[in-house]
């Protein structure tokens, strides 16, 4: 069944429900007829779009964190990136959260990401921990590292593992990068 706390189409579609059905009963049992039979489909309607923004769920809140984590490669924004990984970090190339970080200023200080660009976002969610396996399309910068020795655009397909902390928070404790451009890729093929 549809999450009502993440779409609110679900609650539109029994509103729609509840009209017709409240229009056959007033059409039916005229005598039965009151102004505020009206205001029930109207009230579930409301209550659809007031559900969808005040309640964010686990999976809305990874997204926003993938959607987050896209913008703050694509900006070269290391701090951002260090927000949203966890404090014990660890994948199959940086053995801590600080390796990670001095990787990613390492590679995205000088200008190297000019676009990204999502194509795919799959996410595999049990909490406490879930998965996102997210496909990107990247155009590097013109002056770029990468540009220079490589292309200009690289599709890339990476796994991240996600864990919810405490506060409720996702945080990213895990990236691997599965494949470059449709070829198998692992970090320790980076050098």
């Amino acid at each position: 069944m549809f999450d009502i706390f993440e779409q609110p189409w679900t609650l539109l579609g029994v509103s729609v429900i509840v009209f017709f059905v409240v229009l056959t009963i007033r059409s039916v049992f005229p005598e039965k007829q009151h102004w505020w039979q009206w205001a029930i489909p109207a009230a579930i309607a409301v209550a659809a779009f007031g559900l969808d923004f005040l309640v964010v769920t686990d999976l809305e809140k990874i997204h926003s964190l993938v959607k987050t984590a896209i913008k703050a490669v694509e900006q070269e924004d290391c701090r951002a990136i260090e927000n949203i990984i966890a404090d014990d970090y660890r994948d199959s190339r940086h053995r801590s959260k600080e390796a990670l970080m001095a990787h990613c200023r390492a590679e995205l200080t000088p200008p190297c990401v000019e676009e990204n660009r999502k194509l795919a976002v799959l996410v595999e969610l049990s909490p406490p921990e879930a998965t996102a396996t997210l496909s990107l399309l990247i155009k590097f910068d013109q002056d770029s590292r990468v540009t220079r020795e490589y292309k200009r655009y690289a599709l890339i397909k990476a796994k991240l593992y996600l864990q919810k902390q405490p506060n409720k928070k996702w945080l990213i404790d895990q990236v691997e990068i599965l494949e470059i451009d449709k070829m198998p890729f692992s970090w320790e093929d980076s050098g």
